[in-house]
């Protein structure tokens, strides 16, 4: 299982890497303007309904159907199976596309009503049809993504998400050189969004190697509308962490520059959020479906304690980094062109309280599997629902006094929110299999993060007097060493408390299923 994380993990992590050029190279070329925040505005209608669908969430719902059908009626009857959904989801999401687009006035007002009655509305419903193409093609991509996954085929999956990210940062590397008027330069790279969708499905259709869900139908048959019926919220209570900015977004349309500081805030929060949230949701729900579906309550306690391990390993540490380190991180990737010093102001501020949603975002990546894997997809939308209508609450009373840092500090309580209602249901149906070792490590765990944080706090309030006349290069360089040096305490700590040490980690990568 740790193996199979790491692969996903390693391809999500590249992803994110691409993404923080792409989104650096955006900052340049939009800054924090109008114009900008109609794009970012756009974009984010878009990417919501991509990880909707790409990044675990129609993944929840069709891994334990697919499972259930191929060991029930064999591997025809599940390659059928699979056809119907590959077919019946890519007529829907064609027709859904060109619905938006008619609708795709109402859609903006409705997401940012700030924009009602100024020329950013009209900028972001032009942004957002030309993104809309990759809608269709992202049905198809999740479908054959997910049928990998659940033979425990990662690597491809993993890795081709990097077209979206390699396509989008060709084209603005050439707008940059070009220098065309930014809305001009905004349009160009939304109508590359389509293209980029169209890459990532032509390179899994011709890698796939087998056909894996044949034949290609549409249906709406019993057996299709009820796997439906678990996929809609299951997809919804797997995006929980888009769901909320998306929240914040409605609010702080009203504010001018504030969308876009929540934006690329909110960018550095999925680089841990990503790594350890998509191979969860990759990874656990097949294993955890496996040992439902066998009644195996060892290997359940198993599963669910390396998961929980493996999330609050990363996830703490990079907590307190991105909180302590926020200001100098911002400065290094976003501050060129457009985005001036004081965007990277706010955007660190705000970049400090959306930290503090990421425990709260893993625990919700770590625990949902466990529901999932029972095909129980109501529990985690309703919680999700919840913290979403909160958080919208509290965004709207905090906005008033603290400006876009209320609304980040509103996303982060809606998120505990969401994670606490998701444990105590749990605890309530089921119980959460925690193995011995599970609950000797994890406060251990949490006792080198906090080790580590000290002394990173320290050596960072030094960072600026060293940083201040250098060069962007050299900047870069004492920020990678500083966190680098991080890590290797926290590596450190972990070995001093006896969680784990350099042996223990390459012999649980190492080790693979008979």
């Amino acid at each position: 299982m740790i193996r199979s994380f790491l692969t996903v993990s390693s391809g999500t992590l590249a992803s994110r890497l691409l993404g923080f050029v792409r989104d650096s190279l955006l900052a340049a070329l939009l800054g924090a303007r109008p114009i900008a925040d109609a794009f970012l505005a756009a974009f984010q209608l878009v990417n919501v309904m991509r990880r909707l669908l790409t990044e675990g969430g129609l993944n929840a719902a069709l891994v334990p159907a697919w499972l259930r059908v191929r060991e029930t009626d064999g591997a025809m009857a599940a390659a059928a199976f699979a056809g119907r959904v590959l077919g019946t989801i890519t007529a829907a999401l064609m027709v859904a596309t060109a619905l938006l687009a008619l609708a795709m006035p109402l859609v903006i007002t409705a997401l940012a009503p700030g924009f009602t009655g100024r020329e950013t509305l009209q900028l972001a419903v032009d942004n957002a049809r030309l993104m809309l193409p990759y809608l269709a093609f992202a049905g198809p991509v999740t479908v054959m993504m997910a049928l990998l996954n659940a033979q425990g085929r990662f690597a491809l999956t993993a890795f081709s998400p990097l077209l979206f990210n390699i396509a989008l940062i060709a084209v603005m590397a050439v707008l940059l050189a070009v220098q065309p008027d930014a809305t001009r330069a905004a349009q160009v790279v939304a109508a590359t969004v389509g293209v980029a969708g169209l890459l990532q499905l032509s390179v899994l259709v011709l890698r796939r190697g087998e056909n894996l869900a044949t034949p290609l139908r549409i249906s709406f048959d019993k057996e299709i509308r009820g796997f439906l019926s678990k996929a809609v919220p299951g997809m919804m209570a797997s995006s929980t962490p888009q769901l909320l900015m998306v929240a914040g977004a409605i609010i702080a349309s009203s504010s001018p520059s504030a969308v876009s500081w929540l934006y690329f805030a909110n960018r550095l929060v999925e680089l841990p959020l990503g790594i350890v949230g998509v191979a969860m949701g990759t990874v656990l729900i097949p294993e955890l479906t496996r040992a439902v579906r066998g009644d195996d309550h060892t290997a359940m306690a198993y599963t669910e304690s390396r998961g929980l391990e493996l999330a609050v390993g990363l996830a703490l540490p990079a907590t307190l980094g991105l909180i302590v380190l926020s200001e100098p991180i911002v400065q290094l990737l976003f501050e060129h062109g457009a985005f001036t010093a004081d965007d990277t102001k706010a955007t660190a501020r705000a970049l400090m309280w959306l930290t503090l949603a990421l425990p709260a975002h893993v625990l919700l990546k770590a625990l949902s599997p466990a529901f999932f894997a029972r095909e129980d997809t109501i529990t985690p939308l309703v919680a999700a629902l919840k913290g979403v209508v909160l958080a919208i609450a509290s965004a709207f009373l905090l906005s008033h006094w603290y400006a876009a840092d209320g609304i980040a500090a509103a996303i982060a309580f809606g998120a505990w929110t969401m994670a606490f209602s998701l444990i105590r249901r749990g605890a309530q149906t089921f119980g959460f299999s925690i193995d011995r070792e599970a609950k000797r490590r994890l406060p251990r765990i949490a006792l080198a993060a906090l080790a580590m944080g000290a002394p990173l706090w320290l050596a960072a309030r030094s960072l600026p007097s060293l940083t201040s006349n250098a060069h962007g290069l050299v900047q870069a360089v004492l920020l990678l060493l500083l966190i680098s040096a991080g890590i290797v305490v926290y590596g450190l700590f972990l070995r001093l408390f006896g969680v784990t040490g350099w042996r223990e980690a390459v012999n649980a990568i190492r080790q693979t299923k008979a």
